[in-house]
């Protein structure tokens, strides 16, 4: 059974799926680093997983944090390449919440007092879909590719992102954000054989905290209405 949540605590789960909390939990290095590829290499790879068209998710949505949990529906408007338009609601509709997103920036975020609490880590958010996100210009970038299996790696600044995808018959992508050297938060997502999400994981080690969702429909839609691009009326 679900818990009581607070609504101001309820209305702050959604920005916990797009971005992971302020601090993690230290990680033991990988055992080798990978191979240096270039920018291009490294975006060829992640232009494999970029949506095209246009598609509508909805999908269930359960977080926990150890103490209580709460859960609701949720739905994403993906437009191809860049560009999502997420909204979840809680239990009978009670802290409902939105956010248009272009690659790895918010548009808007409602309600708007949610945004101070946001770090940018909208790729943890993509890989929740089955997304890699390109490195940005000027990132360090890493991988190397076997059959069925890429592994990839850009670093900026003191933030890295490692990616692992699997395209056999246990397709999944697993996306682990570090800040210094810090775990900040860390995705599993399950593919299906087209490469589409089926359920998907976030670890956020500091609070801890998980937040799960679970694919209820995923279809192909026309171009979205502009209404679909605006912030909802506070």
């Amino acid at each position: 059974m679900l818990q009581h949540f607070r609504l101001d605590r309820l209305r702050a789960v959604p920005y916990l799926c797009l971005v992971a909390g302020c601090s993690g939990s230290r990680q033991p290095p990988p055992a080798a680093p990978l191979p240096a590829i270039s920018l291009a290499e490294a975006r060829n790879w992640t232009a494999a997983t970029e949506p095209s068209g246009h598609r509508v998710i909805r999908f269930r949505w359960l977080f926990n944090d150890g103490q209580a949990s709460i859960g609701g529906q949720g739905s994403a408007h993906v437009a191809g390449p860049d560009s999502m338009r997420f909204d979840i609601a809680g239990p009978w509709g009670i802290g409902g919440a939105a956010a248009m997103v272009v690659g790895d920036r918010p548009r808007w975020v409602q309600p708007p007092e949610i945004i101070a609490r946001l770090i940018p880590s909208y790729p943890l958010m993509w890989a929740m879909f089955g997304v890699m996100r390109p490195p940005p210009a000027g990132a360090r970038t890493r991988g190397e590719r076997q059959p069925g299996v890429t592994e990839l790696e850009w670093s900026q600044g003191s933030d890295t992102l490692r990616y692992r995808l699997r395209q056999d018959d246990a397709a999944g992508l697993r996306a682990q954000w570090q800040r210094a050297g810090v775990t900040m938060g860390v995705v599993e997502t399950r593919l299906d054989a087209r490469g589409a999400p089926v359920s998907a994981r976030l670890t956020v080690p500091s609070v801890p905290a998980r937040l799960d969702i679970t694919i209820a429909v995923d279809s192909t839609a026309g171009p979205f209405p502009a209404s679909v691009w605006i912030p909802p009326a506070p």
